[in-house]
C-alpha cells in the first residue's frame, strides 16, 4: 500500500466524515459518530486505531492512560470528534497536545453538532 501524505489522508477522512454526517445528521453522541467514521475509514482501506492511549511522561512518572485519541489514521492524522455548540480554545489545545505527545503533524477537530459538516471542521497543525 502506498504511503499517503497527511493532506491526501485528510481529503479521504473529510469525505468519510461528510458521508457519516449526511447519513446521521447532527444530534447524536460523539461515540456514535466515532463508530460510524471508524467504519467508513476502514472501508476506505485506511489503517485506523480507535481510542488510542496516549501516555504522558511527567518527570520520572509515566502515566499510561493520560489521554485517548478518538481516531488515529495511518499513524499520521489525529481525529478528535466533538458534538458541541462551538469549538473552544480548549478543544484546539487538546488536539495540539495529542500532536505534540505523539509527534504527529496534522489533527482534525470534527464537530458533528452542525447543520453542514464543513462548518464543523478545524485543521490543527503541529
Amino acid at each position: 500500500m502506498q504511503q499517503l501524505s497527511e493532506n491526501e489522508l485528510s481529503n479521504i477522512i473529510l469525505g468519510c466524515a461528510i458521508e457519516v454526517h449526511r447519513q446521521l445528521g447532527p444530534g447524536l453522541l460523539e461515540s456514535a459518530y466515532q463508530e460510524c467514521l471508524y467504519y467508513e475509514l476502514i472501508k476506505a482501506g485506511l489503517d485506523v486505531q480507535k481510542e488510542k492511549p496516549m501516555p504522558i511522561i511527567y518527570k520520572d512518572v509515566k502515566l499510561d492512560h493520560g489521554y485517548r485519541i478518538d481516531l488515529l489514521v495511518n499513524n499520521k492524522v489525529v481525529i478528535e470528534i466533538k458534538t458541541v455548540e462551538t469549538f473552544t480554545d480548549v478543544h484546539t489545545a487538546q488536539v495540539l497536545t495529542y500532536l505534540k505527545l505523539g509527534n504527529y503533524k496534522l489533527g482534525l477537530l470534527l464537530n458533528f453538532y452542525v447543520t453542514t459538516l464543513k462548518n464543523g471542521i478545524k485543521r490543527v497543525i503541529n
